[in-house]
């Protein structure tokens, strides 16, 4: 299984950011799919999840509204498209496989006041 994330970088608050993980090593379209972030010094937290066919989604309180998590399992990709952005949402972004607990090694967005 690998996962390698990209997108992330340095936004203002209320901008916008698009994240891509980019899958290989198993049957990507399978498989469920979740984006979880870690801010410095906190755990792990969920943060969106994605049905195999992609039809059934679900997100974290905080990102409701504002985050949109898709998929194209013909290119076995993952994408979180990030709108209004706000200075807690800087972490490192990490794309997951739940059911093999294996993630990515995530990629950093930072989001400045």
């Amino acid at each position: 299984v690998q996962l390698v994330e990209s997108g992330g970088g340095l936004v203002q608050s209320g901008g916008s950011l698009s994240l891509s993980c980019a899958a290989s090593g198993f049957t990507f379209g399978n498989y469920d799919m979740n984006w979880l972030r870690q801010a410095p010094g906190k755990g792990t937290e969920w943060v969106s999840s994605i049905s195999r066919g992609g039809t059934i989604t679900d997100y974290t309180n905080s990102v409701k509204g504002r985050f949109t998590i898709s998929r194209d399992n013909a290119k076995n990709t993952l994408y979180l498209q990030m709108n209004s952005l706000k200075p807690e949402d800087t972490a490192v972004y990490y794309c997951s496989v739940p059911s093999f607990g294996s993630r990515g090694q995530g990629t950093q967005v930072t989001v400045s006041s």
